[in-house]
């Protein structure tokens, strides 16, 4: 099993870090893991992409069929500087990797059969283990990687959120200020019931650890001393935000190369103001959200605020406005966009980012007022600062700070949009997205979904001949032609017949679609399905 982990880190990283100090203060690779340390090589402070490809090692290695985790939202993880449950050899106990696999066994006992015997069983072995160096809290984590759906896990966020959101008190009756075996099933049995109550905000663990990963703190403020009980080894763990960069955007399934990504991203950076247009299916709202955390270089849903623009949106509903409360007043409410110049100027070294999906299918002008002019970056400063057309003080006036990015997205095939103002073209750069179809979409949805190579190469052969015929329309033209999203499965969907579920795709989502484009030809519109499925 170590040996497994020292091959399996290492080719995923470059090296490995599971390198250990012996009595003689020679160093060497590790010679003996923990069930806890091994599930920690791929629940640490690196890419996800790097996450997913230690858990497929493991999951050879261990013979595991089940499908390979992409993303990680949610799931506590350790510091990379600190990713032992265990002392380095020469200042350990030579029994604490034994202890701890012993714990290991004992929760999954209680885990599946939670009897009053196994309880006691389960408090003496939780009391034994959290007392070694190197452990502490970080057993509940280890816990909730073990079996999310039975334990809760109480890394210094999930505490947080659990005492000052759910206003639930831990029971701290351990060393160290930490809680006892007792406590934890206390708390354990506490928040079952509470899940039970339909307006409690959480009602499963792993839905507790996710709310908790997003709720708004230090994302590693702690009670209690280092997560693990520092020896030489370990130190403070939380849920530290995932790093994200342009690799993660591509491992997600991106199917833009990088040199593309990378230039989308510097005018983000130097423009402040972006918007993805294209033809339906191109992803633009799925890329949108991963260029704003690769800026933010981090998956940090608390900086990023996702709005959509329609007729019946207004500057009230999207800047500032007079709203109705309870006692029948009116009171001068902050909209999203307020609100994110808000927050930004609070955190002026963090990047921000909202992201307005179809922003040309309301009125921009009208919604952004003021706020548009301000948008402008060379005029992200104080000294720009306007009054606003609702202001809650004599004088207020306001600024967009220059940490705040907008990135819209806009669908070019809407016939019933019309053309964006010259005044917001002027703001923002626009980055045109078109239908890729090649290599790189058949080679993903071929390893993601499982479909044969041969049937791929047919549907993209009609995919692009329909393309062809809709680009060569004087009536449309390329930018109404039909996206690779649309021949790309969810995430997750299991494609027993790809023949069938291409077919169904044909027929429920492109059919559709052709029918608006050729609304005053439908015979037109029918026989191009007709092709694209024939003989299929």
């Amino acid at each position: 099993m170590v040996t497994a982990a020292h091959d399996i880190v290492a080719r995923v990283l470059g090296s490995s870090y599971l390198i250990d100090q012996f009595a003689d203060d020679t160093r060497g690779p590790m010679k003996d893991i923990c069930p806890f340390t091994l599930m920690g090589t791929f629940n640490r402070g690196i890419t996800n992409a790097k996450r997913t490809e230690i858990a497929k090692g493991w999951a050879d290695f261990l013979k595991i069929e089940e499908p390979i985790p992409v993303t990680f939202d949610g799931i506590p993880i350790l510091n990379n500087l600190n990713s032992w449950f265990f002392n380095y050899e020469k200042n350990g106990h030579p029994d604490e990797i034994n202890v701890l696999w012993e714990f290991f066994e004992e929760a999954i006992k209680f885990a599946d059969s939670q009897d009053l015997d196994d309880n006691v069983a389960f408090i003496a072995a939780y009391n034994k283990t959290s007392q070694q160096s190197g452990v502490g809290w970080n057993l509940t984590m280890g816990l909730y990687w073990i079996r999310p759906w039975i334990y809760p896990t109480l890394e210094g966020q999930s505490r947080i959120y659990t005492e000052k959101k759910l206003g639930i008190t831990i029971g701290k009756n351990g060393p160290k200020n930490r809680c006892s075996g007792s406590d934890y099933l206390e708390l354990m049995d506490k928040l079952q019931t509470r899940f039970e109550e339909d307006t409690f905000p959480v009602h499963t663990f792993p839905e507790l650890s996710y709310k908790a990963w997003l709720y708004p703190g230090d994302h590693g403020g702690n009670d209690g001393g280092n997560e693990g009980d520092s020896g030489d080894n370990n130190g403070g763990n939380s849920h530290p935000l995932p790093p994200y960069s342009i690799e993660e955007i591509l491992a997600d399934g991106c199917f833009l190369d990088r040199a593309r990504l990378q230039e989308i991203l510097e005018r983000l950076r130097t423009k402040k103001n972006i918007i993805l247009q294209g033809p339906p299916g191109t992803g633009k709202t799925w890329l949108a959200k991963r260029i704003a955390f690769s800026l933010m270089e981090a998956r940090d849903e608390n900086k990023l605020r996702a709005v959509q623009f329609h007729p019946n949106l207004s500057y009230e509903d999207f800047v500032r406005g007079w709203r109705p409360d309870g006692d029948g007043k009116l009171t001068l409410v902050d909209g999203p966009f307020m609100e994110m110049v808000k927050a930004a100027l609070e955190a002026p070294k963090i990047k921000h980012v909202m992201v307005i999906e179809e922003i040309n299918r309301g009125n921009p002008a009208q919604i952004f007022g003021e706020m548009l002019t301000l948008l402008e970056a060379d005029k992200r400063t104080p000294s720009e600062a306007l009054e606003l057309c609702y202001r809650r003080d004599r004088g207020e006036t306001v600024y967009v700070p220059a940490n705040l990015y907008v990135i819209g997205t806009m669908n070019i095939a809407d016939r019933s949009l019309a053309l964006v103002d010259f005044a917001l073209r002027r703001r923002f750069a626009f980055i045109n997205l078109v239908p890729l179809f090649g290599k790189v979409w058949h080679d993903w949805v071929a390893q993601e979904f499982k479909i044969a190579p041969v049937i791929l190469n047919e549907i993209e052969k009609r995919m692009l001949l329909l393309n062809e015929e809709i680009a060569a329309d004087t009536n449309l033209g390329p930018q109404f032609q039909v996206g690779h999203s649309y021949v790309v499965p969810p995430t997750g969907a299991v494609i027993n017949d790809a023949r069938q579920w291409f077919r169904q795709v044909a027929r429920t989502e492109i059919g559709p679609l052709l029918d608006e484009y050729w609304f005053d030809n439908l015979d037109k519109a029918r026989k191009a399905v007709e092709t694209l499925l024939e003989g299929f």
